[in-house]
C-alpha cells in the first residue's frame, strides 16, 4: 500500500495517476469499493478524509472497512487531505473527526511501504 497525504487542492490525485498509471475506472472518490466494483490492477482511494467523516456522520467506526479493504487490496494508493493543523475545532464532531483521522493515517503510514506528501503537485518522500 502506498498513501499520499497533502493539503486540500494540491494535485495529490493527479500526481498518483501519473505516477502509478492506474486505470482512471479503479479511482473511487471519498468510498470503499466493492469487490465487484474493482478492475484488476492498482485501486487508487482518493479522499479518504471524507469517506471517514461520512462514516461517522453515520454513526459508523470507518476503521475496520478501511484495513479490510488493504488486506484485500496490498498494492492499493490511498490518497488524504492532511486535517490535522491549524486551529483545533469547537464543535465536538470535528475534534472527534480529526481525532480519528490523525490515529487512522498514522496507523497507515506505519503500514505503507511508500509514503509521499504533495505539495504543488510535487511528491515529497516521507517514507
Amino acid at each position: 500500500m502506498r498513501l499520499i497525504i497533502g493539503g486540500y487542492a494540491q494535485g495529490k490525485l493527479d500526481y498518483a495517476l501519473q505516477k502509478y498509471h492506474v486505470d482512471s475506472r479503479n479511482v473511487f472518490d471519498g468510498s470503499i469499493p466493492d469487490r465487484a466494483e474493482v478492475i484488476n490492477g492498482t485501486v487508487i482511494i482518493n479522499h479518504l478524509n471524507t469517506y471517514i467523516r461520512q462514516s461517522m456522520t453515520d454513526g459508523k467506526s470507518p476503521e475496520t472497512e478501511i484495513f479490510d479493504f488493504i488486506d484485500k487490496y496490498p498494492d492499493c494508493v490511498i490518497i488524504t487531505d492532511e486535517v490535522g493543523n491549524g486551529i483545533v475545532p469547537i464543535d465536538e464532531f470535528e475534534r472527534g473527526f480529526r481525532e480519528t483521522i490523525g490515529r487512522i493515517q498514522i496507523e497507515l503510514a506505519k503500514m505503507a511501504e511508500e509514503v509521499e506528501r504533495v505539495i504543488c503537485g510535487i511528491g515529497q518522500k516521507i517514507k
